[in-house]
């Protein structure tokens, strides 16, 4: 009669602090991550309201190709041009939004003095009031930040 050998296997658990950058990372997959990974606590009124933008803007995408895409459409959409903003310190006109050569960023398509630029809408800052649809920038860089 044989004998047989049973071998035990070991769990491995993942450092917490490794699952949490894992986490990150997968979020930008489209994935969606849970409160408590959102830096251990759970996130004020302001936060939960970027999230749910994020989450809606990113809804059935697949790739970080497709999440830019998205915020492109939802800038589009939803944010009142031409708008007032400053960039380095000079004033301009958004006439609109725009991809950059690469497709990895936004671009704000500006005019000041009559002439056209195209500046990355990061690079934005309000000379007064906001305008409509503003809060889609701050969803934008939280989501390029990974704080969401």
């Amino acid at each position: 009669m044989a004998t047989l050998s049973r071998r035990t296997s070991s769990v491995r658990r993942a450092h917490p602090a490794r699952s949490l950058a894992k986490a990150k990372n997968l979020s930008r997959l489209g994935e969606v991550r849970p409160a408590a990974l959102v830096g251990g606590r759970k996130p004020n009124a302001a936060g939960r309201r970027l999230r749910r933008l994020i989450e809606e803007g990113l809804v059935d995408c697949y790739g970080e190709d497709e999440q830019h895409g998205a915020f492109l459409v939802m800038l589009e959409e939803h944010v009142a041009c031409p708008f007032k903003a400053r960039i380095v310190g000079e004033e301009v006109e958004v006439l609109g939004f725009d991809w950059n050569d690469t497709g990895r960023e936004i671009m704000a398509v500006c005019r000041r003095k009559g002439r056209r630029y195209r500046v990355g809408v990061t690079a934005l800052e309000w000379t007064g009031r906001p305008p409509t649809g503003a809060v889609w920038f701050d969803a934008y860089r939280a989501w390029l930040r990974g704080t969401w």
